[in-house]
């Protein structure tokens, strides 16, 4: 699948760059831009802080000089921070959330100014762009990338409708890597750590020609995981991969260069369920601990088909990334062909219910079972390509008057998974650990994706502090969607009733599920800048940003697999930027209103028969108000000071007004409280079952009957840290560093169900030994309030040597980060590294 765009995305780049030398020339544009921000960085370091430049734009200006919310990281902040990979950067952003989704930790899911997504499959597109070099990276598979090269990394907060274009409802998480450097070097860097962890990380850069230069990269890691199964004897939750990165960058002319990339990443990373006490042996708390007894070289034994069949336990995702940009212009005007090609690959198999059942008000503790094949255990092939292509132009009017960037922009991704569920229970004649393994699903999904779209943003320079800003994308996306039963009776020339099959697509009320979305939207965008001194800037701006629609494909009915509309949303939002003391403090602050219009909502609920059913609609609008407040300051020299802090206050609005039921029949939000309200005034039980509370805790109704509170976005949330660094002597100098990030308490699960201790009896007679409501909590939705404290020692010596010991999670804090039918996954515990790095 994808050949033909491979090859042809690989022919391109590689005539591309054989034409370049041709075209060499010594003296460039771009090299003189480099060696202006090079010394604009050099002379602010001698005030203070670095200029950091930054293209939220699409176009190279300082981080303070642009109208946006954005957390800029250079790669000496990177360093001084400890970063390694995209998930570490979450911490640092002002109200955003970064976690590893269920199950993978190849995976990254983002919440920012509350909106996020924990989905993977390909029907499901996430609302925070993450973006490498200008190419969007449309799934989240792979998004969880190991940084090696890396120049800087840009955070977007607030929708990007109008510049970036798809999907970026709650902001853009951009990544720029280092171009090759047209003198000979590089760096050579190993590591050992916790849990049998070893490091390597190595680059070169290699001038092949005046103009022409090439840069090798790669990284490797393996542990063996910081989980132990006690059933199987496995370790789990390892964090195994590799990658490799071929740069290329051409300065063919005054008017011309070119910069390329392939990247080969391979990720092994898993997230599996786990605990901090062992459940076969509750008194064994020194650890983390896993009981399923799903093995890493187990099969399904016929169960399934194709070749997920023979997936044990874990979970290896591979990318393939190739990027080319040529810029043809001069001082007035440039314009940029940039070509992206990805190809994702993801094969797991993963028990999301420890080799157990679910826990419930009834069970709340579900006892050690180690079901051979997993207590609910989805096995996936996945494969998915994409390929983009933009023409943008960058222009200079009036002698300054008008600055504009606009362009063309195509998309197109082409996605097949061929995935299955699969249930386990016990029966008289099926006890455990076999059990008897129900498939709840056998299916092979298709989707694709074509976007056109056109921008263009317009800055008139008033006057020297006064600058107005518009912008407008128009954007004409279509998808389409296909499924088909793997089952042989579904595919023995009848069409069974149950098949999950195109011609099945029908609701429950009897509405045709239609297989293709169409959106035609204009995503405007509109600033205003007074540069009051060089030192501080105020803004406002307003932005439209919109979110594609999709399909619930991991219904296991043919009936579940509803569409949802595109998301769409306004943000309001005024700031200001400042920079202090001759460039030694830097603060920046911005407050915001967000409007949501037709929020995608995924949730998952308990059936009847105790396995998982998922939902996605367009359950509510929301709304977010906030404030983001980042400081950084250097007030001696060597000593780097930051905090940065968030405060957030959001809700699901809903429609008062609005049907009992939508078109397909699935109840609104308002009639199901209402619902739900009346079954707590008869005295029913939420979370017991169908004859009790059944329209309590689910969706986005919570247990008490009222809407739920929106997840990962807790109430407040600071990070602040500092570093020193202390000349020694004898061109040594130590560096040490400490960061550390709180936040409040927040929810994880959609409709907050979480068990407490303590029984409680249903007006039916029904008495349960836990209940939804107050007690010692003992799995769920709820996260309790944390810190998390990481701390680095660099010796580092002028011959280009340097020796660095760190931790993450210094003092092995325990966080709940997400919930899924009502168990809780933590973040990973304490982990140690030393590392020797060498520079030439």
């Amino acid at each position: 699948m994808g050949q033909k765009k491979w090859l042809g995305g690989a022919a391109l780049i590689a005539f591309t760059a054989a034409a370049y030398p041709a075209y060499a020339a010594e003296n460039t544009l771009a090299d003189d831009a480099a060696q202006e921000q090079s010394s604009d960085q050099q002379d602010a370091q001698e005030g203070g802080l670095n200029v950091i430049v930054v293209t939220a734009q699409r176009r190279q200006e300082s981080v303070q000089d642009i109208p946006i919310s954005i957390s800029a990281f250079d790669s000496e902040e990177l360093e001084r921070r400890g970063v390694t990979n995209a998930l570490e950067v979450a911490q640092f952003v002002p109200n955003l959330v970064g976690i590893n989704n269920t199950g993978l930790g190849s995976a990254n899911a983002y919440y920012l100014r509350g909106l996020g997504n924990t989905e993977t499959i390909p029907t499901f597109d996430p609302p925070i762009g993450t973006y490498v070099d200008d190419i969007y990276l449309s799934r989240q598979n792979a998004n969880n990338l190991s940084f090696f090269d890396v120049e800087r990394i840009e955070v977007l907060r607030g929708p990007q409708g109008t510049l970036f274009g798809r999907n970026t409802t709650g902001g853009a998480v951009s990544v720029f890597l280092a171009e090759p450097d047209f003198e000979f070097g590089g760096s050579a860097e190993a590591g050992y750590g916790s849990y049998g962890l070893y490091t390597g990380r190595a680059s070169i850069d290699i001038p092949l020609a005046d103009s022409f230069a090439v840069k090798v990269s790669g990284y490797y890691q393996n542990d063996k995981g910081y989980a132990f199964n006690t059933t199987t004897g496995e370790r789990a939750n390892e964090n195994d991969g590799w990658g490799v990165r071929l740069g290329l960058r051409g300065e063919l002319s005054e008017n011309a260069r070119w910069t390329g990339s392939y990247i080969h990443t391979l990720s092994e990373g898993a997230n599996i369920l786990n605990f901090d006490c062992d459940p076969a042996n509750t008194v064994n708390c020194d650890g983390r601990f896993v009981t399923t007894g799903h093995r890493s070289n187990s099969n399904f034994g016929g169960r399934f088909t194709g070749k997920k069949d023979d997936f044990g336990y874990g979970n290896k995702t591979s990318m393939d990334f190739l990027s080319s940009n040529l810029e043809l212009g001069g001082d007035n005007f440039t314009v940029n062909f940039i070509t992206g090609y990805v190809y994702t690959t993801q094969d797991y198999a993963l028990d999301f219910a420890d080799g157990r059942g679910l826990p419930s008000i009834s069970n709340p503790v579900p006892p050690v079972l180690g079901y051979t094949l997993g207590g609910f255990t989805i096995a996936n092939e996945g494969e998915f390509s994409q390929f983009s292509q933009e023409v943008k132009f960058n222009a200079s009017l009036g002698d300054g008057l008008v600055d504009l960037v606009g362009g063309v922009y195509y998309f197109e991704e082409d996605n097949f998974s061929d995935f299955g569920d699969l249930f386990t229970i016990s029966l008289p004649f099926a006890p455990p650990p076999d059990g008897f393994p129900l498939i709840l699903a056998d299916r092979t999904l298709r989707n694709s994706t074509k976007a056109y779209a056109g921008f263009l943003q317009g800055d008139i320079n008033v006057t020297d502090q006064i600058k107005l800003t518009a912008g407008i994308r128009y954007t004409d996306e279509t998808k389409r969607f296909s499924i088909r039963d793997n089952r042989a009776s579904c595919n023995d020339g009848t069409l069974e009733a149950t098949c999950l099959s195109d011609p099945n697509l029908v609701a429950a009320n009897g509405t045709v599920i239609p297989r293709k979305q169409q959106i035609k939207i204009w995503t405007p965008r509109f600033a205003i800048n007074y540069q009051a001194n060089n030192d501080l800037l105020i803004y406002a701006s307003a932005t439209r940003g919109f979110k594609s629609g999709g399909w619930n494909a991991r219904g296991t009915s043919a009936g579940e697999l509803l569409p949802f509309d595109a998301e769409k949303a306004w943000s309001y939002e005024a700031g200001i930027k400042s920079e202090l003391l001759d460039r030694r403090l830097r603060v920046n602050l911005s407050a915001y209103l967000l409007d949501v219009s037709d929020l995608q909502t995924p949730s998952a609920f308990t059936r009847a028969n105790g396995s998982i059913a998922f939902i996605t609609r367009n359950f509510a609008d929301y709304e977010n108000k906030g404030i983001e407040l980042e400081i950084n300051a250097v007030p001696v020299e060597g000593l780097n000071i930051f905090v940065a802090g968030g405060y957030q206050d959001d809700k699901y609005k809903l429609d008062a007004n609005s049907p009992m039921f939508d078109e397909f029949g699935i109840q609104s939000v308002v009639s199901q409280i209402a619902v739900c309200q009346a079954q707590l005034a008869a005295g029913l039980v939420p979370g017991g079952g169908g004859a009790e509370a059944s329209s309590c805790g689910v969706g986005i109704v919570a247990e008490d009957g009222n809407v739920a509170t929106p997840v990962r976005s807790p109430k407040f949330n600071v990070a602040m840290g500092a570093s020193y660094n202390a000349e020694l002597g004898n061109g040594l100098s130590l560096t040490p560093a400490i960061n550390a990030n709180w936040r409040d308490k927040s929810e994880v699960g959609t409709s907050n169900f979480s068990i407490f201790s303590g029984p409680v009896t249903s007006s039916t007679g029904a008495t349960f030994p836990a209940n939804p409501f107050s007690g010692n909590y003992i799995s769920g939705s709820f996260s309790d309030s944390r810190w998390i404290v990481n701390g680095t020692l660099t010796l580092r010596s002028d011959a280009g040597w340097s020796l660095t010991a760190e931790c993450r999670n210094c003092f092995d804090e325990e966080s709940i980060e997400s919930s899924l039918a009502n168990y809780s996954y933590l973040n990973p515990p304490r982990t140690w590294l030393v590392k020797g790095r060498f520079e030439f």
